[in-house]
């Protein structure tokens, strides 16, 4: 998985619907047991609620994992709504809780539907969304003529993490993945291939 879109932060909305408190929290997991862990710490702050529905979706190394829990209420009519938003966000490594206090007013399969996506949209919106790219370390050794114009190649692919000097300049740095091949043509045409580059 070279790119995808994932929670740049923890998130959380509250929103009241005929009412009923509907309060929604997401947050970035890295593997399904953490997605989990939180789901199972949302339900044990609000032991109270009359819900606590759920859904994630975790892709990492060759592991895929995706679920949806409408813990209680009417089938499908919350857990995948809230796992629709994650979707259409195009989320990866995400989990939504969506915690429901009963107000006395019955909502309907589509008035619940719209309550709980639009909480987990909410609640999204407030972590923020942030894409991550797979990027590739490498270190490059040059004579110091070569630097200014290295630099502004590599700030352009990647970036830069640290610079040591002694009777040559060694830089390390990142490369977002996907740009490799392109970085590696460049920088030869760039400096005549007279520099040492390897992976680190």
């Amino acid at each position: 998985m070279n790119n995808y879109k994932t929670l740049k932060n923890s998130g959380k909305a509250q929103k009241e619907f005929k009412g009923s408190a509907f309060i929604g929290y997401a947050r970035h997991v890295k593997s399904e047991n953490e997605a989990k862990a939180f789901i199972n710490e949302i339900k044990r702050l609000h032991q109270d609620a009359n819900h606590n529905v759920s859904a994630y979706l975790v892709k990492g190394e060759g592991s895929f994992a995706l679920k949806y829990d409408d813990d209680g209420e009417p089938a499908g009519s919350s857990g995948k709504p809230v796992f629709k938003v994650i979707e259409s966000k195009e989320l990866c490594n995400t989990a939504v809780v969506v915690t429901r206090y009963f107000g006395g007013i019955k909502l309907g399969f589509g008035g619940l539907s719209r309550a709980y996506r639009e909480t987990a949209v909410s609640a999204i919106e407030n972590a923020g969304i942030v894409e991550i790219f797979e990027e590739i370390r490498f270190v490059a050794r040059f004579g110091y003529p070569e630097f200014q114009k290295i630099k502004k190649l590599v700030e352009e692919y990647g970036r830069i993490e640290q610079e040591k000097y002694s009777d040559v300049i060694e830089l390390y740095f990142l490369i977002k993945k996907d740009f490799e091949e392109e970085f590696r043509e460049k920088l030869a045409k760039l400096t005549g291939n007279r520099i040492e580059l390897e992976k680190v």
